[in-house]
């Protein structure tokens, strides 16, 4: 072979495995409607059918005999999650997205550390995109006998899982009380959510059969970066018999494949099976044309389907921003309602549908969070909870401005240009 010859196949091989690579991070997901075989509507929320479709598609198991409890902020998160983990006996197990070093890194540290030293066992998974905890953080967490971990650190050996972030917040205590919302360790989650500089966001706590679902996806991911595939009695004790009092929950582990992901069958089916209200809050709302059409084709039918998300001033991510707002008018004109949160950066992923079908997590409405990210979400069958929601939904929504069609049809050029702009890396913001 010629030295032309081999450089030319070099060369073809490089480029090949750039554009493999590209298309990867750029993917997008399949799926485009949802159909019966009879030409009737998809079951509702509260069928039979369509809790058992959500099974069957997702995964999740959807079982009763939960204890819930919606922490709304740092004020009612933290207090309430440092004497979860002050409780411990036997294992404390933390995975999150985001960290950053203050008094919040401080407390997780402090609660940790005092644990471990007490005997119990105590990991904590972090994202290598996510964490900017710095290494004098980790050693004193080391050092006090906590296992630290990091998941696709930022390296060259791991380029080809740059764009695939583990994006979830799990914690769990002794395999009995769960975590999973959108909250981060960072000051910005101090506070009440309701001024600015105090990020506002949604936390589940529940007990119950579920809290195995999570701990089943912290022990996913931790394989994953150590290498250990934990089968410990201590995680996985024989549980007493699920009992029939108690909300009906399941945990939804969403991760990447090639094709259609689970979350992107969850947004579907739950769409879908609304029949009356879709209230949906999210801080990354950048629907692809599949989720688009399916919240237009609810309201079209009647459902009363709100959208909440952040203002311009407040969204750390100004180019998420405007790639939602260039495709506002299909929505409005379809008779979706879409809400700006006016206070302070609503960072809350939550949808409660038709009172009773609800989520609480770190899933995004947006092609990350289907395409390319791990997330974690609970969710749950209950009308007591969904009502507690629907609350704070709308006392979210007196904190916000509704987007007005006629209004938004008239902003200038630049806006529509800014918004165009940043709808062509839809895919990858």
């Amino acid at each position: 072979m010629s030295a032309t010859t081999l450089l030319v196949a070099l060369g073809a091989l490089v480029l090949g495995g750039v554009l493999a690579m590209l298309f990867d991070v750029t993917r997008g997901t399949p799926l485009s409607r949802v159909v019966t075989d009879d030409g009737r509507q998809p079951p509702s929320v509260d069928e039979p059918a369509f809790l058992e479709a959500v099974e069957g598609y997702l995964g999740a198991s959807l079982t009763p005999g939960h204890r819930l409890a919606l922490h709304c902020n740092g004020d009612e998160i933290f207090p309430r999650l440092w004497r979860d983990v002050a409780a411990a006996r036997r294992f404390v197990l933390v995975q999150i997205y985001y960290c950053q070093e203050g008094a919040v890194a401080d407390a997780l540290r402090d609660a940790l550390v005092e644990r471990a030293r007490a005997g119990v066992e105590v990991r904590l998974l972090l994202d290598g995109f996510g964490s900017s905890l710095g290494d004098a953080y980790l050693a004193s967490l080391r050092d006090a006998g906590v296992r630290v971990a990091v998941l696709r650190p930022l390296r060259l050996a791991h380029i080809r899982r740059l764009m695939h972030r583990a994006h979830l917040r799990a914690v769990v205590i002794d395999g009995e009380v769960g975590w999973a919302g959108g909250f981060g360790i960072a000051d910005k989650w101090l506070g009440d959510g309701c001024r600015e500089g105090s990020w506002r966001d949604s936390a589940a706590r529940f007990e119950g059969p579920a809290v195995r679902q999570l701990l089943g996806a912290f022990g996913v991911c931790w394989a994953e970066a150590t290498g250990e595939l934990i089968a410990s009695a201590s995680w996985w004790t024989p549980r007493d018999p699920a009992t029939r009092d108690g909300a009906r929950a399941a945990v939804l582990f969403a991760a990447p494949t090639v094709g259609s992901t689970a979350s992107e069958r969850f947004h579907a089916l739950t769409i879908s099976g609304a029949r009356r209200s879709l209230y949906l809050t999210n801080s990354y709302f950048v629907p692809d044309d599949d989720f688009r059409r399916l919240l237009c084709d609810a309201a079209k039918r009647g459902v009363d389907v709100r959208v909440l998300t952040p203002r311009s001033g407040s969204t750390d991510v100004p180019m998420t921003y405007l790639a939602g707002r260039a495709r506002y008018e299909e929505l409005l004109e379809s008779g979706v309602r879409i809400f700006e949160y006016a206070p302070s950066m609503i960072h809350a992923k939550t949808i409660v549908t038709d009172g009773a079908w609800c989520t609480v997590g770190s899933m995004n409405a947006d092609n990350r969070s289907a395409a390319l990210n791990e997330e974690v979400n609970l969710l749950v069958h209950d009308a007591a909870f969904g009502a507690e929601l629907e609350r704070v939904f709308h006392d979210d929504l007196g904190r916000a401005a509704e987007i007005d069609l006629e209004q938004f049809r008239h902003r200038g050029i630049v806006q529509r240009g800014l918004e165009w702009g940043a709808h062509l890396l839809a895919r990858i913001l």
